[in-house]
């Protein structure tokens, strides 16, 4: 396993844009970046991710009760890759979309 390495590090952030659905029943959401979950907000964010290409993101939505709207996608080393927008279902179940913007 690799050490983590000190913060300030890493040179290299992804733009990710976390749409807010219409029937959210008081949901929150979170974004896992290889797996370690932090949790987010609405709107527009960056981040670090390592410069070495093959980082996951995945994003969930979640209230006191369950977890829904489930996306993950793997983003390379590629520029295009840098802008990623979530969308999730109408409702609240179901998985939701990761898509480059």
């Amino acid at each position: 396993m690799e050490a983590t390495q000190p913060s300030g590090t890493t040179k290299r952030r992804v733009e990710l844009r976390i749409t807010r659905p219409v029937l959210t029943w008081f949901a929150r959401p979170t974004v896992t970046i290889d797996g370690v979950g932090h949790p987010a907000q609405w709107g527009i964010g960056t981040w670090a991710v390592p410069d070495d290409g093959g980082t996951v993101i995945g994003v969930y939505l979640y209230n006191r009760v369950w977890r829904f709207g489930t996306a993950t996608r793997t983003v390379g080393t590629d520029e295009t890759e840098d802008r990623v927008v979530y969308r999730a279902g109408w409702l609240p179940f179901g998985p939701g979309r990761l898509s480059p913007r």
